[in-house]
């Protein structure tokens, strides 16, 4: 191993954990490591696990003895969720040189041979009255930087390991996260508000909290908080785009709703509510909180509003799971016809998957993988029919545009969440506003002419023609 070793990092799972990887890298980053981009270029690899399903723990061992069997000498060090929930059977896993159960950075780098106990001054946080306070400077594998407000989860749905590896729901302090999101800023366009359970944001922050940050102009005392203030405060001082993740449908407050319809795009129009099932007894099954009607009226509100809006862009997409213990065709026609008649702009569909340790894993009555696999394309069927006919709807529209890298080429991201093809040179972090055009089936939209004076990497705004 080098003076200087080098790291590859492979992650499972959600946008938290893909945020969690790249605390880790900085970590070691700070502390002397170098990056590799290719895991047969590394002296260590870093596996950052998933416990959503039996298959995405199965998946992490997987890679894990691939690598061994491939790079013999390569150390390999497993974290995340997936560590957290099944400890000990990492520890058994005889390919695996070093576990850390969660996602702490200072504990990877304790594993990694040839870096300090402690990182060098990082010059961000010189000086800075809470040293422990590290903020996250860049997202090295993506256009889009990933902003975590909270971490764990207070819901117990039966279906659900997440909550167990990753404890109750913590929220970030409001000043700590408008200043990573400030730094974040200088070299991402959009950021992703992303965390495990974001509509609990704030719960944890009352007025008594010493974490809260948040003061009422009329006597100075520290005022509750919640997301919605968040994004208030994020809106008001960080010069970006931002971007609210998975968010429950009877979680999202009319003052959110305000801001993703009167932020000029700056809170993009676009929103992931998981569903998980239109069935109610399929819900009071996965000990969800809500039932069908309260998602359905929900969802139909939030989308009124916003689509009475300038263009009425809107995204919005949804998690289902097919198949789960006590779907039948009943319940899943209920499910079937409340996705045709919301105005869903894309589906993530999954067909159930185990999760020992949890509830579910115990309720009889679970549909064949057949039939559960049918059920899966007849909805990522109906998904795709609707993208297409919503794309449609906004072809020879105005669109705001964020330029990503996506394997070698560059595509466009809106603020609806739509891919479209980029006609022009780009470079990945531009951000311009174009018309949005029909091709082939699909939407491009024309990259403006940057002046000599000018960067694309600054809002440009392309005259209408």
């Amino acid at each position: 191993m080098t003076d200087r070793p080098s790291v590859w990092f492979h992650t499972f799972g959600c946008k938290a954990n893909q945020y969690d990887t790249e605390r880790i890298r900085q970590e070691l980053e700070l502390r002397g490591a170098e990056t590799a981009l290719h895991a047969d270029a590394a002296d260590v690899a870093v596996i950052n696990t998933c416990t959503v399903t039996n298959q995405a723990d199965a998946n992490a061992r997987r890679l894990v003895r691939r690598l061994r069997r491939q790079r013999p000498d390569l150390r390999i060090v497993v974290a995340g969720c997936s560590t957290s929930f099944r400890e000990a059977e990492y520890h058994a896993l005889e390919e695996a040189d070093g576990v850390v159960p969660g996602h702490d950075p200072s504990a990877v780098a304790r594993l990694v041979p040839q870096l300090g106990d402690a990182p060098p001054a990082d010059p961000v946080t010189a000086g800075a009255s809470d040293a422990s306070f590290a903020p996250l400077r860049r997202n090295a594998r993506g256009t889009r930087a990933w902003l975590k407000i909270q971490d764990g989860c207070d819901r117990k749905c039966s279906f659900c390991a997440t909550r167990i590896a990753r404890g109750a729901s913590v929220s970030r302090p409001v000043d700590e996260v408008v200043a990573e999101a400030a730094i974040l800023a200088r070299t991402h366009p959009e950021l992703v508000i992303t965390g495990i359970h974001i509509g609990h944001y704030g719960k944890d922050l009352g007025p008594d909290s010493r974490r809260n940050g948040l003061r009422d102009p009329r006597d100075g005392r520290r005022a509750p908080t919640g997301l919605a203030t968040l994004c208030e405060r994020l809106l008001e001082e960080v010069p970006a785009r931002f971007r609210l993740s998975s968010i429950e449908a009877t979680e999202i407050d009319d003052r959110l709703v305000d801001l993703l319809a009167e932020s000029d795009g700056r809170l993009a129009p676009h929103l992931h509510i998981p569903l998980q099932s239109g069935s109610d007894r399929v819900l009071r099954l996965m000990r969800r909180w809500h039932t069908r009607e309260a998602y359905r009226t929900r969802v139909l509100e939030i989308a009124e509003r916003l689509g009475a809006i300038g263009t009425g862009a809107f995204g919005l997409g949804a998690d289902i799971i097919v198949g789960f213990p006590g779907e039948g065709e009943a319940e899943f026609e209920e499910t079937r016809a409340l996705v045709e008649e919301l105005p869903y702009t894309y589906l993530h569909v999954f067909p159930y998957s185990v999760r020992d340790g949890t509830v579910a894993a115990s309720l009889p009555d679970r549909a064949s993988g057949d039939v559960a696999a049918a059920r899966s394309r007849t909805l990522r069927e109906i998904g795709l029919r609707k993208g297409q006919a919503y794309a449609e709807t906004r072809a020879g529209t105005m669109a705001d545009i964020v330029v990503e890298g996506r394997d070698d080429r560059v595509a466009g991201m809106t603020g609806d969440y739509l891919r479209v093809d980029l006609l022009g040179r780009a470079t990945p972090g531009d951000r311009f506003s174009a018309r949005l055009r029909g091709r082939g089936g699909r939407l491009t939209a024309e990259v403006p002419a940057v002046s000599a004076e000018g960067s694309a990497s600054a809002l440009a705004v392309a005259t209408e023609c």
